[in-house]
């Protein structure tokens, strides 16, 4: 049908062309395409029937360029790569100390040939200025230089998800558990507000910035942050993969996307939390172990089979060294306001007691102990150090040098002031320790907090000690009391009592002088001398006894 039309159109002639009609073809016409037709078949056939049988080889064939060979995968493309792997633990409190030891294990990998870095993470949380600093090391950092892998073998909560999503890979032992990353007060207690967002908001982008680096879902990430967003899962009918969305961001091409089967997976008032299946499901996870817990073995054949690698032998694994687990545990803030109390306390008992002490070996151990530990962690600068210690200086010269309390004592109090707020914020020896950041802040009042509470209970074991720690039977020899001298007292002399007086109090006599304030009086025939109060009384003048204070008779004018 569509040949016959196609002809009866062609048979019309065109508008402004003048062409002649098709008409049908003559014998002659016939008979010369069938010549043609039989010569073309018979001269097909004679050419290959003469044509030898040569070998499809290069060596026969002559070229006036040279032959490219095939190009084919060389064996050496697919033989499997050498890698080695190193296991880096990561359990506890997130804090600065963990974060410098992270840092060295991680170099200390690297400069020993580590291709791949396996951080087994097992921690509920900490410090969130300290996890920033550990995910932007091991993006910005680490990952351009070597594969990170996030080993959960029992749980990462918290600061440990942010490390988590941090690595390339995350791998999960069955039945393990990780998210829930709200920001919280140093208290315990619940952000709200303006506070709230300030800080969720940098800790949202880098979720963010660690999915589209890693090849997390992005909106899942978020979802371990922030509270009040709707997440769905919806199939992409092109790729056939499932793709997450907040509900404002929601795909409307039914056609792209399978919207009738659209799946929430977390509603707006959760905060996502997984186990390990879900995890996988939902692409947060790449693989799920079944191994005890210090072996490797799955996660190796994992990556050799997926990366086309062969491991050397088992990881080696580096854990913190004792240094850095006791700089840990005297960086963290309730240890910080404990040694501020015994400083304090050894300084009290060492003022109330002469020469240097127990107390006072103490109180600088504590003092030493306290800024050496934050200087290890980059939280107290050098000058700040020299501050206290000038401090400490000023006031010793106002108590043993100086008398009184005076511009010495009050410079010295405020340095040393200063400088324990000082190191209180994390700041370079270049800048002023002020709070740059939520973060600063949140550091800042989790270090006073703490500090000020050592303060206070200071004040409560100075009033105990002040009065009851001399008492002690085995306390009081801790302070050293000055030795006592015997001082020889006289004998003391019987002096007779004084004689008794002619005259009483009230008695009325005459001045024979005047009295300035003593002079000469008459009582009755008797004469005496007699003394005032310290008023001048003239000649003549009518007297009276008013005291008696043994021989001294003291009188009055009578007005």
């Amino acid at each position: 049908m569509y040949v016959a039309k196609g002809i009866k159109n062609m048979q019309q002639p065109h508008p402004g062309y003048n062409l002649p009609p098709f008409g049908c073809p003559s014998t002659v016409q016939i008979a010369t395409i069938l010549i043609i037709s039989i010569c073309a078949i018979t001269l097909a056939q004679t050419t290959i029937t003469e044509t030898p049988n040569i070998p499809a080889t290069t060596e026969n064939l002559t070229y006036t360029e040279e032959i490219t060979p095939p190009i084919t995968l060389s064996q050496e493309s697919v033989q499997p790569q050498p890698a080695q792997a190193v296991v880096i633990t990561v359990d506890g409190m997130i804090d600065d100390g963990l974060y410098e030891s992270i840092k060295r294990r991680t170099e200390e990998a690297i400069d020993n040939g580590a291709t791949y870095i396996i951080y087994q993470i097992d921690t509920y949380g900490g410090a969130l200025i300290a996890a920033f600093e550990i995910c932007n090391y091991l993006m910005l950092d680490v990952s351009p230089r070597v594969h990170t892998v996030a080993y959960v073998p029992t749980k990462a909560i918290s600061a440990g998800v942010m490390i988590s999503v941090a690595c390339n890979d995350i791998v999960m032992k069955r039945g393990t558990t990780m998210g829930d990353c709200a920001p919280i007060s140093a208290t315990g207690q619940a952000i709200e507000g303006v506070e709230r967002e300030k800080i969720e908001s940098p800790t949202r982008a880098l979720f963010r910035n660690a999915a589209e680096a890693n090849g997390y879902p992005s909106a899942l990430c978020e979802a371990f942050v922030t509270i009040g967003h709707q997440v769905y899962q919806v199939r992409n009918l092109q790729t056939h993969q499932y793709e997450y969305f907040e509900s404002d961001d929601l795909p409307t091409d039914p056609c792209a996307y399978d919207l009738a089967n659209q799946k929430l997976i977390v509603d707006d008032d959760e905060l996502l939390t997984v186990k390990a299946t879900e995890a996988l499901e939902l692409g947060l996870c790449r693989v799920i172990l079944d191994e005890p817990i210090g072996t490797y073995s799955e996660i190796l054949a994992f990556f050799e089979n997926r990366d086309n690698v062969v491991f050397a032998g088992p990881p080696t694994v580096l854990r913190p060294n004792w240094s850095e687990q006791m700089v840990r545990f005297l960086t963290s803030p309730i240890v910080a306001g404990l040694l501020t109390l015994v400083a304090l306390l050894g300084i009290y008992a060492e003022l109330n007691s002469p020469g240097l002490g127990l107390p006072g070996a103490v109180a600088v151990a504590a003092l030493a102990i306290l800024f050496g530990s934050k200087f290890m962690i980059g939280l107290a600068n050098w000058w700040e150090i020299a501050l206290f210690v000038i401090g400490i200086v000023l006031l010793l010269i106002e108590i043993f040098v100086i008398p009184g309390f005076g511009i010495a004592g009050i410079s010295g109090l405020i340095l040393i002031l200063f400088s324990l707020v000082a190191m209180m914020i994390p700041n370079s020896p270049s800048e002023w320790p002020i709070p740059q950041t939520p973060f600063d802040w949140e550091l800042f009042q989790e270090n006073l907090i703490y500090t000020m509470l050592g303060i206070f209970a200071f004040f409560i074991c100075a009033y105990f000690l002040g009065k009851y720690f001399p008492r002690l039977p085995i306390a009081n020899r801790l302070v050293l009391v000055a030795p006592q001298k015997t001082i020889a007292v006289p004998p003391i002399k019987t002096i007779a009592p004084a004689p008794e007086l002619p005259v009483k109090i009230g008695d009325v006599g005459v001045t024979l002088s005047q009295l300035r304030p003593a002079g000469k009086a008459k009582f009755g025939k008797i004469r005496l001398d007699v003394v005032t109060q310290g008023n001048l009384v003239e000649n003549n003048q009518q007297i009276k006894v008013v005291a008696i204070d043994g021989n001294s008779i003291v009188v009055k004018e009578i007005s």
